[in-house]
């Protein structure tokens, strides 16, 4: 696997993010993506500010290799959270669910690299414009909050390639070293890997809702949940609760009724797995086995490589 600019944008061995996922993406998962060579993210939208800032702190003590924080800038305490980043003197941040302008320049005049998520090219040339360092291109196939505009990652990456001159990162059904190989031939430069890291051993969410993932079909997920924010879920209880009420014309006022309190904490955290609200990519379907972050970034790895020996010998 060579060298692009996602490695040198970031001083990492391998273009392989994890993604900085709600009550998955604790310091541990972090460090052991940044220490296996990849860049391990934060994740910072399932955490108060004191809770990010231990976070931080553990990160420092675990690794001595570049990571980041993931920060949605839905967040509801985004000041304090800002603020808390620059005081701590993290170097990467990773932000989604808003304007790429809010902040951009703040971090930038900190020393912070700033990589957008967007979900079509339209969004990719309004974070050039914003000044962002990169920007992550993710399919609809991926787990939790999509754009609504339900692109594929393979008709969505080389859209955006072609609207902005910026450091591409593909996300979005991304689980083996053949996807990788894919997204690269679109035109990324690197990958954001979300369900197969929060199925790892080191992930942060119950081991309940991990075992629960391994035995998921192909199509045991859907979108869900679009007059809120578009979410990929799970079919359990609460889904079909959701989609009925959805069927019949449920405003975004009784979606938020039946979802109740802390949902997501529920589901993926607790373990509550008919009543809890369950982010995963269509990916788990292919993840058989809870494996550690070493395992997952060797096997990624390796396959990419031979993945390539096999192209260039077709």
């Amino acid at each position: 696997m060579n060298s692009t600019r996602i490695t040198e944008l970031f001083g990492i061995k391998y273009p392989i993010i994890a993604g900085g996922m709600v009550w998955c993406s604790g310091w541990r998962l972090a460090s052991a993506v940044s220490n296996a060579g990849g860049l391990g993210l934060l994740g910072a939208g399932s955490m108060h500010p004191e809770t990010l800032a231990e976070h931080i702190d553990k990160m420092n003590a675990a690794t001595d290799k570049p990571w980041g924080v993931n920060l949605p800038l839905m967040y509801p305490e985004i000041e304090k959270a800002v603020d808390l980043i620059i005081d701590k003197g993290v170097k990467v941040v990773f932000t989604s669910a808003g304007s790429p302008k809010k902040f951009t320049s703040r971090f930038h005049e900190a020393g912070i690299k700033v990589v957008h998520v967007v979900s079509s090219s339209k969004f990719a040339k309004k974070c050039e414009e914003a000044g962002v360092d990169a920007i992550v291109a993710e399919g609809f196939e991926a787990g939790g909050h999509n754009g609504r505009e339900e692109l594929t990652t393979m008709t969505l990456i080389p859209q955006v390639r072609k609207s902005t001159v910026l450091p591409l990162i593909a996300a979005g059904g991304i689980g083996s070293g053949q996807a990788i190989a894919a997204a690269m031939a679109l035109g990324a430069e690197g990958v954001q890997i979300g369900t197969l890291f929060a199925l790892s051993q080191e992930s942060s969410a119950s081991d309940a809702f991990k075992q629960y993932c391994t035995q998921l079909p192909e199509d045991g997920t859907m979108l869900a949940i679009k007059k809120i924010s578009p979410t990929r879920l799970i079919k359990n209880a609460l889904f079909t609760r959701l989609k009925e009420a959805e069927d019949r014309g449920a405003d975004a006022d009784e979606l938020r009724a039946i979802l109740g309190p802390k949902a997501t904490k529920r589901g993926l955290f607790e373990g509550d797995l008919e009543n809890g609200e369950l982010e995963i990519g269509q990916i788990a379907s292919a993840i058989k086995e809870i494996k550690p972050v070493d395992d997952i970034m060797n096997d990624l790895i390796s396959s990419f490589d031979e993945t390539c020996k096999r192209m260039i010998n077709m």
